[in-house]
């Protein structure tokens, strides 16, 4: 058995769903199993994008403990929405987590962007999940490198050139 490249990003485990999902209930599990392999095997780096965040799975508590063990190690996340005011509302533990993990964690917004346009995905260097359409939960995960660059093109053109600053950490006022 050889070495991986020490440049190379680890693999996914057996954990971590491949193919197509169906349901709201499908979406939410492949994104608790998608975290919880993040902190097992080190993803160096999380991209979470979606227009408001409001169904995923992000308050629970074993998901804020996955991104609790994942954080420990000089990790990147980095979060796109057309707005955070639901994941706020709705998600008080990873609001709490974010703060406290401020220094690792980069969010834009595309306040301007309808909702239907902004891609629903959770990308890494090893996995990628996709929502094709976030009405209904649809869509497809898999680790193959040509969907992991189309999708990571894709969340790039959106956070680089499509987004603002969001979500601080803390706001300051007088």
């Amino acid at each position: 058995m050889t070495e991986p490249e020490p440049w190379a990003a680890p693999a996914p485990g057996p954990g971590v769903p491949v193919g197509p999902f169906h349901g709201l209930e499908a979406f939410q599990q492949s994104v608790r199993d998608a975290l919880a392999a993040a902190a097992h095997e080190g993803w160096p780096e999380i991209v979470l994008s979606d227009a408001d965040f409001d169904d995923w799975p992000l308050g629970e508590r074993a998901v804020i403990e996955s991104l609790e063990r994942w954080a420990r190690r000089g990790r990147r996340l980095s979060m796109l929405a057309c707005d955070f005011d639901a994941l706020v509302r709705r998600h008080p533990r990873f609001v709490r987590w974010r703060v406290t993990w401020d220094p690792i964690v980069v969010c834009r917004r595309s306040r301007s962007a309808d909702p239907l346009n902004i891609p629903s995905a959770l990308w890494s260097p090893a996995w990628v999940l996709q929502r094709l359409d976030p009405v209904h939960s649809v869509g497809i995960s898999g680790r193959e490198p040509e969907r992991l660059v189309r999708v990571r093109e894709l969340l790039n053109e959106w956070l680089h050139s499509k987004s603002t600053p969001g979500f601080p950490a803390t706001t300051l006022g007088l």
